[in-house]
């Protein structure tokens, strides 16, 4: 694996780390923002400028969406519907 590799990924990428975090899947997904083809796009996700196209995606418990801090491309998410926790 170069240092490219490393340092490259893309969105669907992020997501499904994200996802087996929560216990989703994509077979979950009601819908999203962007098509396929930017799901798949590959970008260096790790510092300098926000390269990823912004998204929102939701599944049936959780909505993930982009953001950057400090110059790196994140997936982060939420639940769709509040918990007492």
């Amino acid at each position: 694996m170069t240092d490219f590799d490393k340092r490259h990924t893309c969105w669907r990428e992020l997501i499904t780390e994200r996802m087996r975090w929560n216990m989703d899947s994509w077979s979950n997904v009601i819908s999203c923002t962007i098509s396929d083809l930017e799901l798949d796009r590959r970008f260096d996700a790790t510092h300098g400028k926000e390269e990823g196209v912004p998204f929102t995606l939701w599944t049936w418990d959780w909505v993930y969406f982009s953001h950057e801090y400090d110059g790196a491309d994140l997936c982060l998410c939420v639940r769709r519907n509040p918990e007492e926790k």
